[in-house]
């Protein structure tokens, strides 16, 4: 039991080590035409975690993931000089870092169902992550004016003006993983590890 605790533990610190390169990873940023960032599917290794040792487990390392990338935006990006108001801060933290981040440790809520539950649990964590940043574009920074500049053409609603910042890097992130998600199911070994019988809830 202590080796396989041990050998969890490992795997975790290692898939988010993996997770964290991952996302310093963006080859498709500059194709982008409004900004945000498509990383070499930087949250697949979160899903696999979460996958193989279930949902409780997939939480926790997730939301560490949560917190490297709340600290990143901090310092690499500047969170605390984009002039966001005291409540707006908090909303952004909560849904664009903690949130966001937190809920891709869901892929594995549907892992005993073969093929179709990796995908539909990838697809489901992704897609609500997608929806946290979603609702930080239409409550926090469409609030803020600085948005319209780059979307002229959805300047009058700011559901549109989220839906297309968000959806331009989200949803080719979300094909992405679940075809590579595809491909390691495909690979027999790799089932295996996933799907062996010592893997815990």
């Amino acid at each position: 039991m202590k080796n396989s605790r041990t050998k969890m533990i490992v795997e975790g610190a290692m898939l988010l080590a993996l997770a964290i390169v991952l996302s310093l990873i963006t080859p498709f940023q500059k194709l982008l035409p409004f900004g945000g960032s498509i990383t070499l599917v930087s949250m697949l290794p979160i899903c696999i975690f979460s996958i193989k040792y279930g949902v409780g487990k997939g939480l926790g390392v997730s939301f560490l993931f949560a917190v490297f990338q709340f600290a990143q935006g901090t310092i690499k990006d500047g969170l605390f000089g984009w002039g966001l108001t005291a409540g707006m801060l908090i909303a952004c933290i909560v849904l664009d870092y903690f949130l966001a981040y937190t809920v891709i440790g869901l892929a594995g809520f549907a892992r005993k169902k073969g093929l179709a539950g990796w995908i539909t649990g990838t697809v489901v964590a992704l897609t609500l992550r997608f929806l946290c940043h979603f609702l930080s574009g239409v409550y926090v920074f469409a609030s803020t004016g600085k948005i319209w500049d780059d979307l002229d053409f959805v300047a009058e609603n700011k559901y549109l003006y989220s839906l297309v910042y968000n959806g331009a890097y989200m949803l080719p992130e979300i094909i992405l993983t679940v075809i590579v998600t595809v491909i390691l199911f495909k690979i027999p070994q790799i089932r295996k590890l996933l799907t062996e019988a010592g893997a815990e809830e």
